[in-house]
C-alpha cells in the first residue's frame, strides 16, 4: 500500500511539471516534501524526454524553470538527490530516455522505498 501511495505522489509531481496539472504553490510544496533522490530522478527524466527540439519543451521546461525560481532550495535538493547511491545504480543500468513515465516512476519508487 505504501508503494502505491508513493507512486501516486511521484506521478503527481511529474504530471505537475510535465502537464501543468498542479498550481505552482502545490508543486513547490510537493517537491519540498519529496525525497531528494526522487526529485533528482524526475528532473533528469524530464530533461531526457524534453530536449529543446521537442514540441512541448517550452511549456515543460518553463514550468521546471519556474519551479527552480520559486524554490531556492531546489538546487540543494537536487545536489543531495544526485549523491544518493541509488542514482549511480540507476544510471549504470538504465537510460532515462528509454523509460516511459509510468514504468520509470514504478521502478524508482520501488527501489527508493525497498
Amino acid at each position: 500500500m505504501a508503494f502505491q501511495q508513493e507512486k501516486r505522489r511521484a506521478r503527481r509531481i511529474l504530471a505537475g511539471i510535465e502537464e501543468g496539472t498542479l498550481r505552482p504553490a502545490e508543486l513547490r510544496a510537493s517537491v519540498r516534501e519529496a525525497d531528494p533522490a526522487l526529485i533528482y530522478f524526475i528532473v533528469r527524466w524530464i530533461r531526457a524526454h524534453y530536449p529543446a527540439t521537442h514540441p512541448a519543451a517550452e511549456g515543460v521546461l518553463g514550468r521546471l524553470v519556474e519551479l527552480s525560481a520559486d524554490n531556492p532550495s531546489l538546487a540543494a535538493q537536487l545536489k543531495e538527490g544526485g549523491e544518493d547511491t541509488i542514482v549511480e545504480w540507476f544510471e549504470e543500468t538504465y537510460e532515462y530516455a528509454d523509460l516511459p513515465a509510468g514504468q520509470f516512476i514504478d521502478l524508482v519508487v520501488e527501489k527508493l522505498e525497498g
